[in-house]
């Protein structure tokens, strides 16, 4: 592996950083963006059992602004259960776009190597071309060394393409990942409004 490395020249450098950023990444999204930790089941049903022990004091508040992204997006909405429904709505909107802002993090950077990999890995294999045919002298063109030349530049392509085919995939999921949320939150929080507001039973 070194050696192929070694042969692709100095361009597949910020390649490998790419992937390592890639795979770090990666990783990092896949241990957050857990159903179970930003959505956890039966929060709603709790902080609803409160409100009607009117239970829901600011310590509770507090508990449940810290215990997940729901939990945020749900204690907005319980700060100003005494306002009216749209000041309790706006509370949660705000809320529910700063939670939003911060589960699409990293989100961008994955996105932009998916998107920039195969072009710095023709950069390279660019780059490796000008350097072999730019070595060649009139006469001294060999056609196996040229052969062996241009497989060792198409290793930038390759290495490009390895790494954003993986990249463009997590980065769609994770998308996908955190629309579902949103969603679920939203018509959580809706559902805590109105039965606030005995909109709903």
């Amino acid at each position: 592996m070194f050696v192929i490395l070694k042969a692709a020249g100095w361009p597949i450098w910020p390649l490998l950083f790419a992937s390592i950023i890639a795979v770090a990444l990666i990783i990092e999204r896949s241990i957050v963006l857990r159903r179970s930790r930003i959505v956890p089941s039966g929060l709603l049903q709790r902080v609803v059992g409160e409100c009607r022990k009117n239970a829901a004091h600011d310590g509770f508040v507090q508990e449940l602004e810290q215990h997940s992204p729901l939990g945020k997006v749900l204690a907005a909405g319980l700060r100003n259960r005494n306002a009216s429904r749209e000041v309790m709505k706006e509370s949660i909107e705000e809320t529910g776009r700063a939670v939003t802002h911060q589960l699409e993090r990293y989100l961008t950077t994955l996105g932009t190597i998916a998107s920039i990999s195969p072009l710095m890995g023709l950069f390279g294999t660019v780059v490796g071309m000008i350097e072999m045919f730019g070595a060649q002298t009139p006469g001294s063109a060999d056609p196996l060394t040229l052969a062996h030349g241009i497989s060792i530049a198409l290793y930038n392509t390759g290495f490009g393409i390895l790494i954003a085919i993986p990249s463009m995939i997590f980065w769609r999921h994770f998308r996908a990942l955190v629309d579902s949320f949103v969603i679920d939150m939203e018509q959580q929080a809706i559902r805590l409004v109105e039965l606030i507001h005995g909109e709903r039973k």
